[in-house]
């Protein structure tokens, strides 16, 4: 009996351990959502997003604001159109604000940065943010780099 008791112990414990390992991928991997409230949709329009996926964060000032839905590319202007979902609380953020794809340390995930501006209109459901910063991609910067230094450019 005593033998028995001890096992279910060991099996509690042991579930608990998985649990608390599947909860922690969950949060390595952001697939927790930052609020379960009502929320609205933003859209921007980038020239590249290198390396930004669907369900990165959106943040505005470092604060975790919301998180990307889903991005398409448009065949007409060639340019990607990312979608954000914001939180309901975030809904202060002016017209004139501006979103950067930046990225988390030095080959961190890529996330959307969002800037404030000043105007007094705020943006609404379905509003496209017009001042977009697209990535920084090291490959075009390295290959910029290099051509400057074989044209004479680095003497």
């Amino acid at each position: 009996m005593q033998a028995r008791t001890l096992e279910i112990w060991v099996g509690l414990f042991v579930a608990a351990g998985f649990a608390a390992l599947f909860l922690l991928a969950m949060q390595v991997s952001n697939l927790t959502m930052v609020g379960g409230g009502s929320s609205y949709l933003l859209k921007a329009r980038f020239e590249n997003i290198a390396g930004l996926k669907v369900r990165a964060p959106v943040t505005v000032a470092g604060v975790p604001v919301g998180r990307v839905t889903a991005i398409t590319y448009d065949s007409d202007t060639y340019q990607a159109v990312v979608s954000m979902r914001i939180e309901a609380q975030y809904n202060k953020l002016p017209d004139d604000t501006s979103a950067s794809v930046l990225t988390s340390g030095l080959v961190g995930e890529k996330y959307v940065g969002l800037e404030p501006g000043g105007d007094t209109e705020m943006l609404k459901n379905g509003s496209v943010i017009k001042l977009t910063q697209s990535s920084l991609v090291l490959e075009n910067l390295i290959g910029k780099f290099l051509f400057s230094k074989a044209s004479g450019g680095g003497k």
